[in-house]
């Protein structure tokens, strides 16, 4: 089975149902978005819509609407076609400091919506220490896995970061993100002996990175497409032109994300 680990709920959700089907892909792991940028046409219209999101990662307008609305949008897709969609729940990092109400959130994501993780989360530099509250949630809830974004704005010290809270909650397994983005070398050497530590190829950024993931750690990297960022096809035609075997990519393309999440 072909499992794309990481992509965005977009809108009409059959678009991505075709998507899929073209490009070969039975499974995505689903994850909610602030903004839809594939209603954009044009320039103008793309940064208007990321202008949003701008805005609601800076608090400026009300941010916990907008994440329980994409929650809801995650949710519907999900129910509406659950041979083809599992999702990750994203938790906001204001509830963070606040156990008793961090901890009924997570209950709710897993609980009533069948979420399989948490995330993505989407920090600025200087912000991992947030994360802690949520890991330890997971930690005691089953040990649910966290995605974490690394790429821009963090960087290696970040990432170097968010490597200790990895080893610090060793049963809490750990998604970096498009690879630690230009960091993508430091990345793969500092996590290739952290067996709670897996590699989200999505935005890779160069093929060496790619390559050299598949490499080095190809039981625990894992093929995803950031859809509608990305290209699930040519990620796929990615991942199997830079593996050395069958049996590596079939692990990379959906056997690693399934036996993770026991799907």
């Amino acid at each position: 089975m072909i499992i794309d680990s990481h992509a965005h709920v977009v809108l009409p959700i059959e678009k991505h149902i075709e998507m899929m089907d073209a490009s070969g892909i039975d499974k995505t792991v689903l994850f909610s978005t602030l903004v839809h940028p594939e209603k954009s046409n044009n320039y103008k219209e793309f940064t208007t819509e990321m202008n949003k999101l701008n805005l609601i990662l800076n608090n400026e307008v009300n941010s916990l609407e907008a994440r329980l609305n994409a929650l809801e949008e995650l949710t519907v897709a999900i129910k509406q076609h659950p041979d083809r969609f599992v999702g990750f729940g994203s938790v906001p990092l204001s509830y963070s400091p606040d156990n008793s109400n961090l901890n009924e959130w997570v209950e709710k994501l897993v609980k009533e919506q069948n979420m399989k993780g948490l995330g993505e989360f989407t920090l600025g530099t200087g912000q991992i220490n947030l994360l802690e509250p949520i890991f330890k949630a997971a930690s005691d809830y089953k040990s649910l896995p966290i995605w974490v974004h690394t790429f821009h704005p963090l960087n290696l010290k970040d990432i170097q970061e968010l490597l200790l809270l990895t080893q610090k909650y060793e049963n809490v397994p750990v998604i970096y993100g498009h690879m630690g983005g230009i960091y993508w070398l430091q990345t793969i050497e500092m996590i290739k002996e952290i067996k709670n530590a897996y590699l989200d190829i999505s935005a890779f950024y160069t093929t060496y990175a790619l390559s050299l993931a598949i490499k080095e750690i190809p039981q625990r990297t894992l093929f995803s497409s950031d859809f509608p960022y990305g290209d699930p096809y040519l990620n796929l035609q990615a991942v199997k032109r830079h593996t050395s075997s069958r049996e590596v990519a079939d692990r990379v393309l959906g056997g690693n994300i399934s036996k993770l999440l026991n799907i």
